[in-house]
This record gives C-alpha cells, sequence and structure tokens, in this order.
C-alpha cells in the first residue's frame, strides 16, 4: 500500500528543497524524491560550484595585478586540486544545511527514480526495488540538463558540458574554445580567462547574453576584450575536428567567411533543456510545449493538482525563480495570503514573478531587473532614463576598477521605477535595492530620499537618480 503525504516534490533543487521546506513549516506532511544528491544542478553542479570558482579565480587574477596597490609577491601559482576541493567543501556545507533543516522540519528525503502514475501516485525506483507513495498534491522541480546541439564531433573526448567541466580533476585547460555566450558561457570564460587560459567565445546569435540590453552587452564584451577573451558572435558551428597532435579544433563560418580555430579543449554551453527523461508512466498525460510542460498562471499542469516548477517549465532559468515558483505554489496549496504578487503587463496578460533579478558573476559583475529602456518604449510606455558611469565613483577609482555604469529606467508619467541595469563590482548584491523599489513601486522621488554612504558602489545608484530627477 502506498505511503501517503500531503505533498510530495519530485526534485530536490533549489525550486524543490524551498517548496518543501515551506510545506512542512505550515504542517503539511512532505517528502521529496531525489535520484541524485540534495541541492539539484545549482548547489552541486551549477551556481554554487561556479561562483566559488569565481572567487577564487578572482583572487588569483587580483594578485597579478597587486602590485598596483602597492604589494608585491615573488612567486604565485594556482593549484587547480585545491581550488575543487574547496568548491566541494562549500557544496558539502550548503547541502548539509538543506539536509539539516529537511531533518528538523521532519521532511522524508526519498532517494530514487521518481515515475508519475495515475491518481497522484508516484512509482520510486531505488536501491532497494520499487516503492509507492501517493500526495494530495504533487510538484515536479526536476530541473534542467545541459543542451548539446547535434554537431558533428561534439561527443569525443575533450568536448565538455557546464555540468562536466566544474568537476574537472586535473587542470588541461591552457587553451580553451567555449560554445556560446550566455551566462553559463561567460562566467566559465571568465573563470578560465583568470588562470590565464587562452579563451575564445564562439556565439551564434548577434550579441552576448542573448536578450539582455545592449548597451550592458557591449560592456561585458569589451571587459572580456581587455581580459585577452576573444569573442566571435554570429558565429555559426560546423564541426569539431580530431587535430593530430594538437588537441581539437573547431570550424566555423562567420560573415560567409569559413574559420578553422585551434581550441584545446571545446565546452558547449548551449543552454539546458527540462529534464522530464522517464517521469511519466504510460497511465498519464502531462500538456508539453516545445519540450517544456504546460502549466497554467498558478503552475498547475494539465493534471489537477500535479504543478511544475523552475528550469523544468519556466522560461526564466534561475535558482530564485524556481524557489519563488515553489513558495507560491505551497501558499496556494495551503490556502493562506500569497507572499509573491502576479502583476498584470500592458498587453492584459498574466506576466509572473515579474521583478526577476538577473545577475551575471563575471568581472565586473552584471545585474539587471525590469524593464530595460527598449523593451519599455516597446510596450508604448513614455521612460526618462538616469545614468552614471561608475568611472567617477570613489570606491571604483579606490579599487583600480576600469568602467562600468548605473541605468535606471523609470515610467515618464508616474515617476516609479520600471527597470535597473547595473555594471559594476558588487552589482549583484545592489540589485535587490532596486527588486524592492520595482516591487513597491517606489519613485525617483522617494529613491533620491535615502542616504547611500561614502564611499561605496552603491553611491552610483544615487547619482543615476539625480541624474533622471534633472529630467523630470
Amino acid at each position: 500500500m502506498a505511503i501517503t503525504y500531503d505533498l510530495l516534490v519530485i526534485g530536490a533543487g533549489p525550486g524543490g528543497y524551498t517548496a518543501a521546506i515551506k510545506a512542512a513549516g505550515l504542517g503539511l506532511k512532505t517528502a521529496v524524491i531525489e535520484k541524485d544528491k540534495v541541492g539539484g544542478t545549482c548547489l552541486n553542479r551549477g551556481c554554487i560550484p561556479t561562483k566559488a570558482l569565481l572567487h577564487a579565480s578572482s583572487l588569483f587574477s587580483m594578485m597579478q595585478r597587486c602590485d598596483q596597490f602597492g604589494v608585491s609577491v615573488e612567486e604565485m601559482s594556482f593549484d587547480f586540486g585545491k581550488m575543487q576541493e574547496y568548491k566541494k567543501k562549500a557544496v558539502r556545507s550548503y547541502r548539509g544545511n538543506v539536509e539539516d533543516q529537511f531533518e528538523k522540519l521532519g521532511i522524508d528525503l526519498i532517494h530514487g527514480k521518481a515515475v508519475i502514475r495515475r491518481n497522484h501516485n508516484v512509482e520510486v525506483h531505488g536501491e532497494s526495488g520499487k516503492e509507492y507513495y501517493s500526495a494530495k498534491n504533487i510538484i515536479i522541480a526536476t530541473g534542467a540538463v545541459p543542451r548539446m546541439p547535434d554537431i558533428p564531433g561534439i561527443h569525443q573526448a575533450g568536448v565538455w558540458n557546464s555540468d562536466r567541466i566544474l568537476g574537472a580533476d586535473a587542470w588541461n585547460f591552457d587553451q580553451i574554445t567555449i560554445v556560446g555566450g550566455g551566462v553559463i558561457g561567460v562566467e566559465i570564460a571568465t573563470i578560465f580567462s583568470s588562470l590565464c587560459s587562452k579563451v575564445v567565445i564562439i556565439e551564434q546569435g548577434s550579441q552576448l547574453l542573448g536578450p539582455i540590453d545592449r548597451e550592458v552587452s557591449q560592456a561585458l564584451e569589451e571587459e572580456l576584450t581587455a581580459s585577452g577573451i576573444q569573442v566571435y558572435r554570429d558565429a555559426d558551428l560546423k564541426e569539431i575536428i580530431k587535430e593530430e597532435g594538437k588537441g581539437l579544433a573547431c570550424r566555423f563560418v562567420q560573415a560567409g567567411k569559413e574559420h578553422l580555430l585551434s581550441s584545446g579543449q571545446v565546452l558547449i554551453a548551449a543552454g539546458r533543456s527540462p529534464y522530464v527523461e522517464g517521469l511519466f508512466g504510460e497511465d498519464t498525460q502531462f500538456e508539453m510545449k516545445n519540450g517544456r510542460l504546460v502549466t497554467d498562471v498558478e503552475f498547475m499542469t494539465s493534471e489537477s493538482g500535479v504543478y511544475a516548477i523552475g528550469d523544468v517549465t519556466a522560461d526564466i532559468q534561475l535558482a530564485h525563480v524556481a524557489a519563488a515558483q515553489g513558495t507560491y505554489v505551497v501558499e496556494k496549496i495551503a490556502g493562506i495570503p500569497h507572499s509573491i504578487r502576479l502583476s498584470v503587463v500592458p498587453n492584459g496578460m498574466y506576466a509572473r514573478l515579474p521583478v526577476v533579478p538577473s545577475c551575471i558573476y563575471t568581472d565586473p559583475e552584471i545585474a539587471t531587473v525590469g524593464l530595460t529602456e527598449e523593451a519599455a518604449k516597446a510596450t508604448g510606455m513614455r521612460v526618462i532614463c538616469g545614468k552614471y558611469s561608475m568611472k567617477g565613483n570613489g570606491k571604483s577609482i579606490i579599487s583600480r576598477e576600469r568602467g562600468g555604469f548605473v541605468r535606471l529606467v523609470f515610467d515618464a508619467y508616474s515617476k516609479n521605477l520600471v527597470g535597473a541595469q547595473i555594471v559594476c563590482p558588487r552589482a549583484t548584491d545592489m540589485i535587490s535595492e532596486m527588486a524592492t523599489a520595482i516591487a513597491a513601486g517606489l519613485t525617483a522621488g522617494q529613491l533620491q530620499m535615502a542616504m547611500r554612504a561614502h564611499p561605496t558602489y552603491s553611491e552610483g545608484i544615487g547619482m543615476a537618480i539625480e541624474d533622471a530627477m534633472k529630467q523630470i
């Protein structure tokens, strides 16, 4: 006989474990089914490992420039193995915190591969065979896996995906070509460039970071180029070739011209695809579109009482989006007021979690939230933009930073903040103030009332507000 729960969560990534912790805290009998380790891709192979290696590699890069601050180092090197151990310790610590919360709240952790059956039954294939569970509600939070496009030579030795490369045991990346200029690609490019690799990015689109604000993308490309990273845009990879005695080479076409680029190692960073392999039994039928689970505005799938959150369904594949969606669904199940608000955009369609900060941990950091000037104008909104170059910022001067900027987008009629783009150190921390301001509907005048400490990078926000106020 199946064990019954109020909520079964399939997948223990940020969306899944956040939902489970929220549900258990509200008194719901909750279990999480996970075939691998608690934390999912983000904790074990993505966000946390990437940021740990970014931190370690940035320290090495900073030490190479330390003489400009009057600090001298006779000999300097890095130990990639020790960097990996540092990364693993960070992952284990974070994962342990999540597991402790599961134990404290009485959340059952079920190890195995889940198969959803009809009538809210779930079959789990684990080490001891098949076990059966049922629940009043089910949340699917199975995440996504690296997408490997159909390119000749892509499966040979020396070609990596983003999950595997962060776990490499030995340093063999003196030369690497990264196929894909999205967030994953540029962050990993930053890591390896900081460790003195010769890095090339091949991007199929017209700009790095896809749909992000064009000025932000251009600023990033300038910084990457200044650090020695070579960028090819509008480039179509045709083949990965094994060169005798040289490693790999990438054959690609750009502006009608064919290039053959010696690449050493190759990383494929072409995005991630929703993971639903083996998830559905033959007695169930879920609506899918373009590989994603279809949900309504409250994240319910075509099966009543079965929800989907995070990368398996969301257009925006971010850990904090998955966590926010999980919170929303659990609050709906528990019948309590929502702490996550759905908003209506000008075309009358519902927009899920509209105040979503996007953070890119390059050097300098990039953070955006809300609408860009271009996107706002596309909706028919009249806007006022305030901008400040961080070249004049005191903290930037002290830290010898090369540039960056803060740009704020205000509705010209209401004077409410509707968007922000920040390119500078600590941008990923600073963006939270802007996200709160947008969510609260704060105006330029209200934002100007708050002091910002000197000297800090956050002073750039105050200067951008001042620039906007001159136009009001």
